[in-house]
């Protein structure tokens, strides 16, 4: 037996080390060499590979994969300090500034985002970033800018398919930023929304069919959680998804005269040296910070306080969490308004009022249809029929339904998910209601 025969290494992005160290990923473009940085008790070194206990051996992922060659993701180069977390925040902001056209508002919220990346591993759930608006309104350089300093960024606005993004997704991990404008299909969006669906919640892979070479099926789960950004033109039709996201509308002021028409070469020098102190940050931090409760706010609803949490305990600065949460409220107020304008909103509305009146056991299928029809089929049009609103009713409301002398009803029983739903949809006040 050859006790001289070498380990085979395997490809690592990230290892927590026994001795309690953690080995990073880093990529040299000058000298086209990848390593890790390994940081132990405030010390950082670099290693080529690292032996483990176990007699396992770790290597970094080859310089010449193709997402690292073609800067598909990127990496920083090392680990530099800095001042303070306040001073790296100053430094992210001035950067995003520079570059960017973003509301004061929510620039805090990019600068917090991107530290929130790089720690994401310590939260169970995350908010999205989204840059709305149409054509020429700054999406792709915002995704540019922003996504170049959080961690390990994966630009996946050229891919042809989805299915690069599951397994880049769950070989490298880190930021996913994509712009949903160029995946045109319907299957290829469909496959998208379940990224997204099942990405800001640790714990839910997305489960595909592969082939193996004797071309049998091979189901595998593709871990997709982590932070995302994206940029798109409009809405998703899912409300639950859509709640997800903290959004800037683009392209509806002048654009600021200092902004650079064409990106400097000056800005990816800038992101490195701010990748690098982030992985540093990250260092220091990641087994430090936390899901702060205390952040919560009873004001709003359980969703935006699940999201936002997390985001609010990467933040030193107590009126920097004041400003967020009132931007995030606006930006919930906006979600209530776009569903309060729904179909559903409106059959919940009507529902409401007849719930409230003294002496009902049910509510009629045709009465909601001749009050809704008053009421709103201006607004369409097709005609308002019973079919129509039983369908709202039962498969998207979800509220049980019988036949009761021959009409179909909605019992009483029925009227404390209505008044919740109806809260959700923003048909009625929360604080009304508790």
């Amino acid at each position: 037996m050859n006790n001289n025969k070498k380990v085979r290494g395997i490809p690592t992005v990230f290892k927590r080390l026994p001795d309690g160290g953690v080995a990073e990923l880093i990529f040299s473009t000058k000298r086209n060499t990848t390593s890790f940085s390994v940081y132990r008790k405030g010390l950082v070194v670099e290693q080529d590979a690292i032996e483990l206990d176990d007699g396992t051996r770790i290597v970094p992922i080859s310089p010449n994969n193709n997402l690292l060659k073609h800067r598909a993701v990127l990496l920083p180069e090392c680990a530099e300090p800095y001042e303070s977390v306040n001073e790296l925040t100053a430094r992210i902001s001035g950067y995003l500034y520079r570059y960017v056209d973003l509301t004061h508002e929510f620039l805090k919220i990019a600068v917090s985002y991107v530290l929130l990346t790089w720690v994401y591993d310590a939260f169970n759930e995350l908010p999205y970033l989204r840059l709305r608006g149409d054509f020429g309104a700054g999406k792709t350089r915002a995704l540019t800018v922003i996504g170049s300093i959080c961690y390990r960024p994966f630009f996946a606005s050229g891919a042809s398919t989805v299915s690069p993004i599951f397994h880049t997704l769950d070989s490298f991990g880190g930021t996913l930023i994509i712009d949903e404008g160029d995946f045109r299909f319907s299957d290829e969006k469909s496959e998208l929304v379940k990224i997204f669906n099942n990405g800001n919640v640790r714990g839910f892979p997305v489960l595909r069919t592969t082939m193996t070479v004797k071309n049998e099926f091979d189901p595998r789960a593709f871990n997709v959680y982590g932070p995302k950004l994206i940029g798109m033109r409009r809405s998703f039709e899912d409300q639950a998804l859509e709640s997800r996201f903290l959004t800037e509308e683009m392209g509806q002021r002048p654009l600021r005269s200092d902004i650079p028409i064409n990106l400097p070469d000056e800005q990816a020098e800038e992101a490195l040296a701010l990748r690098n102190m982030l992985l540093m940050y990250r260092f220091e931090t990641l087994d430090t910070v936390s899901l702060n409760s205390r952040f919560t706010n009873p004001a709003y609803s359980p969703r935006l306080n699940q999201i936002l949490v997390p985001l609010l305990s990467v933040i030193e600065d107590a009126n920097i969490r004041q400003e967020i949460w009132d931007t995030a409220g606006d930006l919930e107020q906006s979600l209530y308004r776009e569903r309060a304008s729904t179909m559903d909103a409106g059959v919940l509305e009507i529902l409401v009022e007849c719930f409230a009146e003294e002496g009902r056991s049910h509510v009629t299928i045709a009465e909601v249809t001749e009050t809704f029809s008053a009421r709103f089929g201006s607004d369409y049009e097709r005609p308002i029929t019973n079919r129509m609103i039983g369908g709202v009713v039962r498969k998207r409301l979800r509220l049980a339904v019988h036949k009761s002398h021959g009409i179909y009803v909605i019992p009483m029983s029925e009227k404390p998910k209505v008044t919740q739903m109806a809260i959700r949809y923003g048909v009625i006040d929360r604080g009304t209601y508790g």
